[in-house]
């Protein structure tokens, strides 16, 4: 069934927009190859995840956080050219003030690596500082060869290949319409604990999904090295 999309649509492409900002959060990181993928971007550690890079040998730009897993480790004495911000509050998680830092220097597209994969309770608090702050960056989080993109009320176009594995999880509910899809969604409502949008398909190369109320994180397959960029038709 055909479903008539009310708003105009944005593009969504990913052609030559690059990152601003790599966040690596202390959790599972891709590989070194994947990381130097991005030439002369600014890496920022939270915390302990400056341990996994300086054993991939990549080192970052900034260590961010309270520092009480990097400062008992023995990379805590070597030698490097990281500078190290430390912030000791406890009302903010390392990904947040990551994230706070990376606002007060006017770094608008970030790339979020780590997200999850470590405790259960770090990945449930990420996951809330998500919500808390996708309206105030454009974040893009990747995991095994994934991009998750936090989307608001809009309507969207999205250049995808067919065939492609397209999730769509509610942040926390959210009202949509889907087209092109394998399972289209008709002013439908996904909630989390009572409906998700997980391991859907593409079923052309472009597919159009309206937000008519809530947001979503869609799930596609990364565009490395590229960001999403956003084209008002």
């Amino acid at each position: 069934m055909l479903i008539i999309l009310k708003k105009k649509c944005k593009n969504i492409i990913f052609k030559d927009k690059i990152f601003d900002v790599l966040i690596c959060l202390d959790a599972d990181l891709p590989s070194k190859r994947i990381i130097e993928k991005f030439k002369n971007i600014l890496i920022i550690a939270a915390d302990g995840a400056a341990i996994k890079l300086f054993k991939k040998n990549v080192e970052p730009n900034y260590i961010i956080g309270d520092l009480d897993t990097f400062s008992k480790s023995e990379m805590a004495s070597k030698e490097y050219k990281s500078e190290i911000i430390f912030i000791p509050e406890q009302e903010h998680n390392d990904f947040e003030k990551v994230l706070m830092f990376a606002i007060e220097h006017h770094y608008n597209d970030v790339l979020i690596f780590g997200f999850h994969g470590g405790v259960l309770e770090h990945t449930l608090n990420n996951w809330s500082v998500l919500l808390k702050y996708s309206d105030k960056i454009n974040m893009c989080i990747y995991d095994k060869g994934r991009y998750a993109l936090p989307m608001k009320k809009d309507s969207f176009e999205i250049i995808v290949k067919k065939g492609e594995l397209i999730s769509i999880i509610p942040m926390t509910e959210a009202v949509l319409k889907t087209q092109n899809l394998k399972w289209n969604l008709n002013n439908e409502l996904l909630k989390i604990g009572y409906r998700e949008g997980a391991r859907n398909i593409a079923i052309n190369d472009k597919i159009y999904i309206e937000i008519i109320k809530g947001a979503i994180l869609l799930f596609i397959d990364a565009r490395l090295p590229f960001a999403p960029e956003l084209i008002a038709k």
